[in-house]
């Protein structure tokens, strides 16, 4: 849970949206074999953002003996899901891109940050920095679209979905 320069708690509301998307989360990590399946795992999520970490694996380097951008990839999509799905409204990406901005290597912690940077009507943008430590490693942008429906059998946060 984020708190204010001050220290301060943050108000109610914030603190209901963060509860909100922490069930969320549980719901679909329940769901989400992929990501559970490639050693990541939620460290934080709150109302438009998430963040995931993951070591990488002997089975996730290529032929350069590097991590395979495509695990890279999977981490931030990740991060990403569970940042625009937090509100409870249905969200699957409609696009996505990443620079990769330094190799990564075997045994390296990777730690994906997204934070949702749009939303409006239907279609949402998210920013996700993949971090080994303190050096930014990759960057990704995801253009999210709602569909109909929730997450959770409960009221979507804010904006309706249609």
């Amino acid at each position: 849970m984020a708190t204010s320069d001050t220290g301060a708690r943050p108000p109610a509301d914030e603190r209901e949206l963060d509860a909100l998307a922490s069930r969320v989360a549980a719901v679909m990590w329940a769901e989400d074999s992929a990501s559970r399946a490639l050693g990541m795992r939620i460290t934080e999520v709150g109302a438009g953002r998430a963040t995931l970490t993951m070591t990488v694996r002997g089975d996730m380097t290529n032929g350069h003996g590097i991590c395979h951008g495509g695990f890279m990839f999977s981490l931030a999509d990740s991060a990403f899901a569970f940042a625009c799905n937090s509100h409870n409204h249905r969200a699957v990406a409609q696009a996505c891109d990443i620079v990769f901005v330094a190799p990564v290597r075997l045994g390296d912690e990777l730690v994906a940050t997204a934070v949702e940077r749009l939303r409006n009507g239907r279609n949402g943008i998210c920013d996700v920095t993949v971090r080994r430590g303190d050096e930014v490693v990759a960057e990704f942008r995801g253009r999210s679209r709602l569909i109909n429906g929730a997450v959770l059998d409960e009221e979507p946060a804010g904006e309706d979905d249609s």
